[in-house]
């Protein structure tokens, strides 16, 4: 009934406006049965936008004179290469038609130049796949026919989804996802039913009580818009997300500052082979300071801004030692010093800082640094070419291995582990040297959790620290405690160009 009511009304409303709309769809509401009136439909018969039509149905449904239920709608649709193909073929059946019949065929360049560049590249490949075309090679290369004629399936299944036909599951995944031929179409239709306060005409209410009323009275027995007083949720406000590493990295700047350490300045990404290598008395004949573990620059391929008597007294601890060192017993090399690299490490900075202490008057210090290093590494799951280091130093008179392991069981306790081992390794730039090993309690086993030791005299010596005066340290990844606490299996997944935008919005606190 309410489908003969619409076809009552003109069949063409061209410049029908908004309330010409709503009018139209109250009087067919009034004349439909139970089953309502559907939005779409009316937007035909009225020759208008759909949206328009639901913008209409929208001020309705808030003024309760209509109830409008959604109704999902979906349709196959051929996009504009898949419109192409119905109107000229499919691109495999143009490209098998540009080979003439014959065992000679065509020549590849004669074939490339006819059949254009998609028909010459996808639709050779899809005529190969379907053995239908092949490619001779040789001196001068060509393509012949393997089959003397062809059936287009693809046209002729494109031809049945733009009718409205069905075509069968796999095929249709090949036409949409594949080939990109047809796409699904996806929109909102609106079921309207009579709601609680219909009528053939809207009532527009005044908002606000007037002067004008006020002054002539109307205000008595008028009837006013209601207002909302019940507070909405209102839209989400665009914020920010921190990423889950600088989660983590807050959390270890809090722990490393309640326990009375001051932050090294990191900013420079770029070091000199001197500071990052030849100060930590590490050879310059070491494998790290190869090309296939550094990252060296080119321009500028050189820096040193070292003081020239402190790199002397570097120079003489690397060939001949000193105070009971015999160094390293070689010639070194100032160019090698002076080399720029991407730093492979924050102990490159703590460096600096220990000189910086010896030249002002030393005094005792705690310090830590969290940043970005390089090291030329091949990527994996575990592995990237850059990564962050966290590294923790102390700096005071008549230190020993047991103040190292002190410190260590404060530090990780903090991190909720108790329970450590130690493992005696080797580092080039600290002796005695230990790995450090946990057991974390959200992996149920023992696990590395980083390396320590305490800086070698011949390293603090040429600094110019007194003789009594050791230092400790220790240094982990930022990456691993972050992989555990967020659950994360690949690094690719945490840091880099692979991690989606979601997981940035979408992470747990801290727990730390």
């Amino acid at each position: 009934e309410h489908r003969g009511s619409l076809r009552r009304v003109t069949a063409r409303h061209d410049a029908m406006d908004a309330d010409g709309i709503e009018k139209h769809l109250l009087h067919a509401l009034a004349a439909a049965d139970a089953a309502g009136v559907n939005t779409a439909r009316v937007a035909e018969t009225l020759n208008v936008d759909h949206q328009v039509v639901v913008g209409v149905t929208k001020r309705l449904v808030a003024a309760s004179m209509v109830v409008a239920d959604a109704v999902d709608k979906s349709r196959l649709a051929l996009t504009a290469e898949g419109e192409q193909c119905v109107e000229l073929g499919s691109p495999e059946a143009r490209a098998f038609a540009c080979v003439p019949a014959g065992a000679e065929g065509v020549a590849l360049t004669t074939f490339k130049a006819t059949a254009g560049e998609g028909v010459a590249d996808v639709g050779f490949k899809q005529a190969m796949q379907c053995k239908w075309l092949s490619m001779v090679k040789g001196e001068t290369p060509s393509v012949v026919r393997v089959v003397n004629a062809i059936e287009d399936g693809v046209r002729a299944q494109l031809i049945a989804v733009k009718a409205g036909e069905s075509v069968d599951a796999k095929t249709l995944e090949g036409l949409v996802k594949k080939r990109k031929l047809v796409k699904e179409e996806k929109w909102k239709e609106f079921t309207l039913t009579k709601g609680a306060e219909f009528a053939l005409e809207r009532k527009v209410l005044p908002a606000d009580l007037t002067k004008e009323m006020m002054d002539k009275g109307t205000w008595k027995g008028q009837e006013f818009k209601a207002y909302n007083l019940v507070p909405g949720a209102g839209a989400q406000p665009a914020s920010g997300h921190v990423h889950p590493l600088l989660k983590v990295r807050q959390a270890f700047r809090e722990i490393f500052f309640s326990l009375g350490f001051s932050e090294m300045p990191t900013n420079n990404f770029v070091e000199s082979g001197f500071w990052n290598f030849d100060t930590l008395i590490q050879p310059q004949q070491h494998p790290a300071r190869d090309a296939h573990d550094t990252f060296f620059m080119k321009t500028p391929a050189t820096m040193n801004f070292a003081p020239e008597a402190y790199v002397e007294r570097v120079r003489k601890m690397h060939e001949t030692g000193g105070n009971g060192s015999i160094g390293h017993q070689y010639a070194w090399k100032r160019a090698e010093a002076d080399k720029n690299i991407l730093r492979t490490h924050t102990t490159a900075v703590s460096a600096r800082m220990l000189y910086d202490i010896a030249q002002t008057g030393f005094k005792p210090a705690r310090m830590f640094s969290i940043d970005r290093v390089f090291r030329n590494e091949a990527v994996d799951r575990t592995h990237l070419a850059e990564f962050h280091q966290v590294e923790g130093v102390i700096c005071d008179k008549n230190l020993t291995l047991g103040d190292l392991i002190g410190v260590l069981y404060q530090f990780f306790e903090r991190l909720g582990m108790t329970q450590l081992r130690f493992k005696p390794a080797f580092n080039p730039y600290t002796e005695p040297s230990m790995e450090i090993f946990a057991f974390h309690p959200m992996l149920d086993k023992w696990v590395e959790v980083g390396n320590s030791g305490m800086f070698r005299p011949e390293m603090l010596e040429p600094m110019g620290l007194p003789e009594d005066v050791n230092v400790i340290a220790w240094g982990l990844s930022l990456e691993r405690p972050t992989m555990i606490m967020f659950g994360i299996d690949n690094i690719r997944d945490l840091f880099g160009s692979k991690m989606q935008i979601n997981s940035v919005k979408n992470n747990p606190i801290c727990s730390i």
